[in-house]
């Protein structure tokens, strides 16, 4: 027996979701249409509003239903701090901490040659620009501390060296509250080399 097209179309929808397979797919799609109509269609409606309303902030390429984001027209920030994320999520735990009152940029992905992702498909372009406005005295780099987050802020970095920016790099080291036996070896000899002096 097989699902009527319209039901494989929806199926095959659901599978562009990150982690979902075939059978969280068909899941998904069963549970929409046979217990939770009302919720499939809010789903559509929202859906079809994000598309049609949400688009990338003009200075720090974030989502944004305006040419420029609240966070960019704000005149409380410092524009002369640029901090530059990988993601949105990422400028959304930057944020939580309420320690960065500066700019941000986000780069809506790292540079991953193995996925075919270049310099081109990250917006650097758009955040040379953004950088090299007149008001942006330090330029913050806020990538991950994976393979390829280190790969993306050493390219972001030359890059940015080359145009005469102060560029700085978050530090990494020992989590708040954590007990050094329990730490990984690599993130403790990272928090040793990257010690400072106590004042």
């Amino acid at each position: 027996m097989t699902n009527p097209p319209a039901l494989e179309r929806l199926i095959e929808a659901l599978r562009c979701l990150p982690g979902v397979g075939p059978k969280s797919a068909l899941r998904m799609a069963y549970h929409l249409l046979q217990r939770d109509r009302p919720g499939a269609d809010s789903l559509a409606q929202a859906l079809d509003n994000a598309l049609q309303v949400v688009s990338h902030c003009g200075l720090c390429n974030n989502f944004s239903e305006y040419p420029i984001c609240p966070l960019c027209n704000s005149q409380t920030r410092d524009g002369s701090l640029l901090c530059v994320v990988e993601m949105p999520t990422d400028l959304m735990m930057l944020e939580q901490t309420q320690a960065f009152r500066g700019m941000y940029f986000v780069l809506m992905g790292r540079l991953s040659p193995l996925d075919g992702i270049g310099p081109r498909d990250i917006h650097l372009d758009k955040l040379l620009k953004r950088a090299q406005d007149g008001v942006v005295e330090e330029v913050i780099l806020a990538t991950n501390y994976t393979v390829e987050g280190e790969a993306t802020a050493h390219y972001v970095s030359s890059l940015l060296r080359a145009r005469g920016l102060k560029v700085s790099r978050i530090a990494r080291g020992l989590p708040m509250g954590g007990e050094i036996e329990h730490v990984d070896s690599g993130t403790l000899a990272q928090a040793m080399m990257e010690r400072r002096s106590v004042s």
